[in-house]
């Protein structure tokens, strides 16, 4: 479309970022209105409509259909991820594995994605590719309305009597006017939203406005579902599961690389030809979803036995652990970026190698994190839990677009080593408080058995 690496940056960010953020809302939907099940058709209905959108060939095509997925993978990632954990009891270790299970039908997409559709648009271009999404789309939505007998049990609308029984998003908010303290931290932190919508330089200042104005919405939301919740030991859990969506934002603010400066990179510096063959740039991205078919059931047998052997394998280690493993898959990209300013150009093995750690980091991270919060989360506010987990996971893909956009002033050594550092150092922050934060999760995790009975699903009710 002829712009800029910086404002291709800037967009990525946004649209990453917005992406996981509706997920709150998408989460608010399923749990007050139509069930996780309903929620993600509609979702996968939008997504389908979108990637159809985007295959026409005109501006307002474009951002229209960037808006309808939006909204699309808002309604569907949170609830579908909730409904897999409602599929086991709590304590059950299969928990985790049913996650990493999930994970490879994700990435199984991502590796079909990145492979056929990097074939169609360095051929036809990126609106053919964008309707051949659509077209797989379209497929994915009635295999899930033929598969509905299959989960009968989970993602049910919720009944009268539960939505009498659960506290609104409404009546939680209102309850901050009954509180000085937290009214005041409000107050504060709106009218600093205002003050960066009017001296924020740049196309994007009233961007940043509303996002932190969304941030100040949703930091009155957690002071009021905690305040809600109905004992210590629920409190407790909640603040874990608050302080593991900063390894979250951490996590995914360096993962998302690669989507933005790590596909650049690979576009313009990275030597691409094999064998005389001239690879497209998207089909590095299928690396890490290869990777992931190859190791995921590999990785979590790895940390399931360990666990098994009495070693440290909490969900917390587990992320921690992932998110070192990730950072230091950069040290790959900073020999890449030393070899092309001795060269010219770059190896294509120091992406494969980057991507490889990056991947392994990933299976350690981003499945176990999503088993935490269906653990930790409070039921009544499952889905809207798992929408915060993906906001989180939004921010940091907003945070990997401004890393990306700071690029063009800092150069990408210093990127690259700089996201070493903090992630290595963060990680190893989070082992050393590991003790004090599993006793305030009270056991959640403890005398994990597998379980092969189909009673008493943890986040939902039977049909």
């Amino acid at each position: 479309m002829g712009w800029s690496d910086l404002e291709a940056y800037q967009l990525y960010g946004w649209y990453v970022m917005l992406v996981y953020l509706v997920s709150i809302p998408g989460g608010i939907l399923a749990d007050r209105v139509l069930g996780q099940k309903k929620t993600v058709m509609l979702g996968a209905i939008l997504l389908s409509i979108g990637h159809g959108v985007l295959a026409i060939e005109a501006s307002w095509a474009f951002f229209t259909g960037l808006g309808f997925i939006i909204i699309g993978v808002g309604c569907l990632k949170p609830n579908i991820s909730t409904m897999v954990g409602g599929l086991y009891k709590t304590g059950d270790i299969r928990r985790d594995k049913g996650f990493s299970i999930f994970y490879i039908g994700i990435n199984l997409g991502s590796l079909l994605a990145t492979t056929f559709i990097g074939l169609v648009i360095a051929k036809w271009g990126w609106h053919a590719g964008f309707g051949l999404a659509g077209i797989a789309m379209v497929m994915g939505l009635i295999v899930y309305i033929w598969g509905q007998k299959f989960i009968v049990h989970v993602g049910n609308k919720p009944t009268e009597e539960q939505k009498k029984n659960d506290v609104s998003i409404g009546e939680t908010f209102s309850k901050i006017f009954k509180s000085p303290t937290q009214l005041v931290i409000m107050i504060v932190l709106i009218a600093l939203s205002l003050y960066v919508g009017f001296t924020k330089e740049g196309v994007d200042h009233w961007g940043y406005g509303a996002l932190f104005f969304f941030l100040s919405l949703v930091i009155g939301l957690l002071m009021m579902i905690y305040k809600d919740l109905e004992n210590k030991i629920m409190k407790d859990r909640f603040l874990v599961l608050l302080l593991s969506f900063l390894l979250v934002v951490v996590f995914w603010g360096a993962f998302e690389q690669a989507g933005g400066l790590m596909s650049v990179y690979t576009e313009t510096k990275t030597d691409r030809v094999l064998f005389g063959w001239l690879i497209p740039t998207p089909m590095f991205q299928g690396l890490n979803a290869g990777f992931i078919l190859l190791l995921a059931v590999w990785v979590a047998n790895l940390w399931a036995k360990r666990k098994l052997k009495g070693k440290e394998a909490s969900s917390l280690f587990k992320m921690a652990s992932g998110t070192i493993i990730m950072g230091l898959g950069f040290v790959f990209m900073i020999l890449a970026v030393r070899e092309y300013e001795a060269n010219g150009s770059s190896g294509m093995q120091w992406l494969i190698l980057a991507y490889l750690f990056h991947t392994i980091g990933e299976l350690s991270s981003s499945p176990v994190s999503l088993s935490f919060v269906t653990k930790l989360a409070p039921v009544k506010y499952a889905s809207l839990m798992m929408g915060l987990y993906f906001a989180a996971t939004g921010l940091g893909g907003k945070v990997a677009g401004i890393l990306g956009e700071k690029s063009a002033e800092f150069g990408e050594y210093t990127i690259f080593t700089g996201i070493v550092i903090f992630t290595v150092v963060f990680g190893l922050l989070v082992i050393a408080l590991i003790k004090p934060l599993k006793r305030l999760t009270h056991g959640i995790e403890d005398n994990e058995v597998e379980m092969h009975d189909n009673e008493g699903f943890e986040l939902a009710e039977k049909q």
